[in-house]
This record gives C-alpha cells, structure tokens and sequence, in this order.
C-alpha cells in the first residue's frame, strides 16, 4: 500500500477552504466536493439557477478528473447536496443525466450516487457535488 497522494490543479477552481482538489490512495481517489465557482475568475458571481451551477460543479470536478488523467468513465460514486431539495432535485437531474454516463459508455453503468438536501453551503451555492474514482 502506498501512502496518499495529494492532488491540486492550477486549472482547478480556487479553493473555497483548506482541502486539496483530490486525494489519492492506491488508485482510489477522492474528488473534494466542487462549488459553482468560475475556475478562470473566482471573483466573478455563481451562475443563476440550480441548472447552470450543476453544469458549472460538474465541469469543475471534470476540470480535477483530466488533471489526474482521468474522465468521468472511472468515476464510481458522487455525492450530491442542493439546498432547495423539493424545488431543485428534477432539475439538477436533468443536468446530471446529461453527463452520465459520458460517451460511448454502457448505459447501465452510471456510478452508485447519493443526493442530499442541505440547509447552506459555502459561497451560497445551490449545488455541491463530491466524486470517488477508480484508476483504471
């Protein structure tokens, strides 16, 4: 067993708090939750809606993936928190759905997933989403 290896990405969202990108362990690795934040710009406003800030956390976490050579084909778990469960799960679906699975991928092979209602998150974010991936 090797010991971890921490991950952090210059093309990577800044970082909201004191946590690296991603954390690896003997190929397992944990993707840190993604905010809808711009990675070019942090300084610019999140994108309105639960629809444009899952497009944006997604294409974060993305952003992570190709930092460790890797796509959302080698993803086996995401965590999802939104924080108007009741008015947004439908539509951050349909956003997520879009995503998995990626391309020229087995339709009945989407990762294990868990979606959670949250009373706030950093940056007033209406979405955060975590990933665990595999190396191949």
């Amino acid at each position: 067993m090797n010991g971890p290896i921490f991950h952090n990405f210059d093309s990577a969202p800044t970082h909201v708090a004191p946590f690296s990108h991603a954390v690896e362990c003997d190929g397992w690795i944990q993707l840190t939750g993604q905010m809808p934040t711009d990675p070019d710009d942090d300084s610019k406003p999140l994108p309105d809606g639960v629809e444009a800030q899952t497009r944006r956390v997604i294409e974060n976490l993305i952003i992570v993936l190709n930092g460790l050579g890797l796509g959302l084909e080698h993803v086996l778990s995401c965590r999802v928190f939104i924080t108007h469960f009741e008015r947004d799960f439908e539509a951050m679906n349909a956003v997520y759905k879009s995503y998995f699975p990626p391309p020229d991928f087995p339709h009945d092979r989407l990762p294990a997933r868990t979606c959670v209602g949250v009373t706030g998150l950093a940056r007033g974010a209406l979405v955060e989403i975590d990933m665990i991936a595999k190396r191949p």
